[in-house]
């Protein structure tokens, strides 16, 4: 018999406070999400750019490299919400 008033099993968190850690994950992953999606577009059209500028060029690796950036951006957004939804982390 202890002989404080904690609980027994004390290293279980209250359901409050998982519920507010969930909630603040979820929005962290929210804000996050727009940056990767744009980013990746940004890296890849202006690497584009710099390859078209470069090599004298119309706007072929702008166009192919942006759409490639596109790809990876909503690839990674993909990834990073099926990760999210129950807590297993998947690769």
């Amino acid at each position: 018999m202890p002989s404080d008033n904690k609980p027994e099993n004390s290293d279980a968190p209250s359901p409050g406070v998982e519920k507010a850690k969930d909630v603040s994950n979820q929005a962290a992953i929210a804000m996050e999400l727009p940056f990767v999606l744009v980013a990746a577009v940004v890296v890849g059209g202006l690497l584009g750019y710099l390859l078209d500028h470069w090599l004298h060029t119309k706007p072929v690796f702008l166009l192919v490299l942006g759409g490639i950036g596109f790809f990876a951006g909503v690839r990674d957004v993909l990834r990073r919400l099926a990760g999210s939804g129950d807590g297993i982390k998947r690769s």
